[in-house]
């Protein structure tokens, strides 16, 4: 489908030499970037109710420390919200 985008000439000239570095045409770079913020959730500091982690202990009663639920959806949502392949 084709679109007009009305972007800022800064914003464009890095668009464009970004595909370039990454040997890709302008469509290709914008197509990749576009579908990386639609896999991300609409608000990703949004706070989200969950049971807390087990604590894991060794034999030895050693308890380890644990990421909250809070820290591991940080990650993954940083990991999911990188486009850059």
């Amino acid at each position: 489908m084709r679109t007009t985008l009305d972007l800022p000439d800064d914003v464009f000239r890095q668009l464009k030499a970004e595909a370039a570095l990454r040997g890709l045409k302008l469509k290709q770079l914008l197509t990749d970037i576009v579908r990386a913020s639609l896999s991300c959730p609409p608000d990703a500091g949004a706070v989200r109710r969950r049971s807390p982690l087990p604590v894991i202990r060794r034999s030895t009663g050693h308890v380890h420390p644990s990421l909250s639920s809070r820290q591991i959806e940080s990650i993954l949502t940083e990991e999911a919200c990188s486009w850059h392949p």
